[in-house]
């Protein structure tokens, strides 16, 4: 089946799915994006998307810093989204990637009204991003996080991106699995791409949303159920680094990295180097929940095959809103 990609409120060939060379998301960094998961869930035959709506809330309100307008509502490109995985004929676990953006310039200049506002998406099969079965090395950063009034460090803005793959890289280049950052105060924040949870005293604590992070959709989840499933106390507080090499357990968590578990940093050893109990619970409820296994979380998981659609080719011209 050939790839699909929603443009606007059409889908089309992704041979076709272009933008100008003058648009400013590419020119600039002038785009919001989010990162989604879809599971395939092999009893049921049906891909599951994780917290869609969630998502698309929060590309909305990343969107508004941006001076930016989505299409349609929230639920509007909820069904848009569903369709697009559906007509890629993805049954195995994916990612679904929504760009809000600015497009050709009314003229040019550093003015983000002075353009238009543009949508697409596209999707892909999607494995692991970090591994799962054993514990990453991970190190801190040279590189600072991004302050929030330098540029908002809570929405997913394209060009801030930046800021993270440097860290990453370097930290690959090190030898390291991926690279914690800190705040400028010089207290940690949030992995490259991923928030960080450390269990200390047997409780669960993550660093506030005050301190640069962005606050993740899969950090909420977790909070919610650290302390609905495993009757945990969850804190958010300000974590210095050296508390870091004295923790008992330590994770990363994001929709890309799922719950990574943290063995060492900076060449200290976590614990025993190995996945810890409470890491080990949470990564077997969420991948429950995720695969929409688990009932009383079925709300957070949204169906792409509900329909019966004709091949893609049949539907290109076809708007998604009627």
């Amino acid at each position: 089946m050939n790839e699909v990609v929603l443009m606007g409120d059409k889908y089309v060939p992704s041979s076709e799915a272009t933008i100008g060379v003058r648009t400013m998301g590419f020119n600039s960094g002038w785009s919001v994006f989010e990162g989604i998961r879809a599971y395939w869930n092999d009893a049921e035959e049906q891909l599951f998307v994780f917290r869609l709506p969630e998502h698309l809330e929060r590309l909305r309100n990343s969107a508004a810093i941006l001076h930016m307008e989505l299409p349609g509502t929230t639920m509007d490109l909820v069904e848009r989204c569903r369709g697009l995985l559906e007509r890629n004929g993805l049954r195995e676990d994916s990612y679904l990637r929504p760009i809000a953006y600015k497009g050709l310039p009314i003229k040019l200049g550093v003015n983000l009204l002075d353009a238009t506002d543009e949508f697409l998406a596209y999707c892909f099969p999607q494995g692991r991003y970090l591994p799962t079965e054993r514990t990453l090395h991970v190190g801190v950063s040279s590189w600072v996080r991004i302050q929030d009034n330098a540029a908002p460090a809570r929405a997913k803005i394209g060009g801030t991106y930046v800021n993270p793959a440097l860290a990453k890289t370097d930290g690959l280049l090190q030898g390291f699995d991926d690279s914690l950052m800190l705040t400028s105060e010089g207290t940690v924040a949030e992995g490259t791409t991923s928030n960080l949870f450390v269990v200390v005293g047997g409780e669960l604590v993550t660093p506030p949303s005050t301190e640069d992070i962005l606050v993740g959709i899969t950090r909420g989840t977790i909070m919610e159920i650290a302390r609905e499933e495993l009757g945990l106390t969850v804190r958010e507080r300000v974590i210095d680094r050296s508390e870091l090499y004295s923790v008992q357990e330590a994770f990363l968590c994001g929709t890309g990295a799922e719950i990574a578990s943290i063995g060492r940093i900076d060449g200290r050893q976590i614990a025993d180097g190995t996945i810890g109990t409470i890491t080990r619970r949470l990564q077997e409820l969420y991948a429950g929940i995720v695969h929409g296994k688990n009932p009383k979380y079925r709300h957070w998981c949204t169906p792409v095959h509900q329909n019966a659609y004709p091949t893609p080719e049949l539907e290109l011209s076809d708007t998604v809103v009627k």
